[in-house]
């Protein structure tokens, strides 16, 4: 199979009509984070044994059409021996990986900042697709303030992005670009729609520069909210309003799917707002997610590192992404 149609036969797998992506990938600092508030130590042990028990939900697949993992998770397996990346395959869940590595201060752009990790990904990539992962994530963050985000920042971080989809596709892997305007500060749900149109257009431009096939692409984008901090929240009718009129100025039809990342919402404010865009008249692509802690939160409640926990724990992941999928289909009540 030459690498179009490996490409393509990933997208037909992750875009499927009512199933979105989970994201697995916490670094080591940010599942320790998790573990912390459930009051588990973050060891290596204790970190297989959680992913296992997310990758043996039964039916995982009914809702679930690809999975994002950290590097460590390639190589751990299950009780059984079975290695994770294989579980997940096994459920019908496509493996993934997280390839960037995190990001820092970028030079010239107080307040901004830059994800690293381009140097040797080709070669890194070479080794992932041998253990099992048909598809990439990387993600850069985008700060709001007054000065914040920086034109210098919004060029930066889309020529990055669109430089490791590049690399990406010239390896078989379907890449996800993520773009997370952050939800920090007290902004208002007008200026984050302003930002977002900038970066969108931003990283688009930079696809096209850079030859990336967007058929072969998805995109992991923030939804159009009011920073956390402002006075008035939006409901859900308004923040599905906001976030399509903004992607179809921005997003081509030729992208055949959006797999919106959670970014700091509840659970059920990321399924009643994802539900609500479902609602909308029908768009050139399908509106989906990508969501790690609104997926996995319920789950880590219910688990607290007790074996006795796994049926329960597993229970309540299998709960939120069914009733993620039918926000896919905009029935969600």
């Amino acid at each position: 199979m030459n690498i179009q149609d490996q490409l393509q036969a990933t997208i037909e797998l992750l875009v499927q009509k009512g199933k979105g992506i989970l994201a697995a990938d916490e670094s080591s600092p940010t599942i320790a984070k998790r573990f912390d508030a459930i009051g588990v130590e973050s060891t290596e042990e204790q970190r297989r044994r959680y992913r296992s028990l997310i990758l043996e939900t039964a039916n995982l697949g009914d809702y679930i059409s690809g999975i994002i993992l950290f590097e460590e998770t390639l190589e751990q397996r299950a009780d059984d021996g079975t290695l994770l990346p294989e579980l997940a395959t096994r459920q019908g869940v496509v493996p993934g990986i997280k390839v960037d590595k995190g990001k820092g201060p970028l030079a010239n752009a107080p307040g901004d900042e830059i994800t690293q990790g381009l140097d040797g990904l080709g070669q890194r990539l070479e080794g992932y697709k041998a253990q099992g992962a048909r598809f990439a994530k990387w993600r850069n963050v985008y700060h709001i303030s007054d000065s914040t985000p920086s034109r210098l920042a919004i060029e930066a971080n889309a020529e990055m992005l669109a430089r490791y989809a590049a690399i990406c596709q010239a390896q078989g892997i379907v890449p996800i670009v993520e773009p997370e305007v952050l939800m920090d500060g007290d902004h208002g749900i007008a200026r984050c729609a302003e930002v977002s149109e900038a970066v969108l257009h931003a990283l688009f431009h930079a696809l096209h520069r850079h030859h990336v096939v967007l058929e072969h692409a998805l995109l992991k984008p923030s939804m159009i909210t009011p920073g956390k901090n402002h006075a008035r929240q939006a409901k859900p009718d308004e923040v599905a309003r906001q976030t399509v009129r903004i992607l179809r100025r921005t997003v081509p039809a030729a992208l055949p799917s959006i797999n919106f990342l959670s970014g700091g919402q509840t659970p059920e404010e990321a399924t009643a707002n994802l539900n609500a865009m479902n609602c909308l008249t029908p768009q050139p692509w399908e509106l989906s997610f990508s969501y790690g802690r609104a997926l996995q939160q319920p789950a880590l409640q219910a688990w607290k590192g007790d074996p006795g926990n796994v049926a329960a724990a597993q229970d309540a992941l299998y709960r939120r992404a069914a009733l993620n999928g039918a926000a896919r289909r905009g029935e969600y009540q």
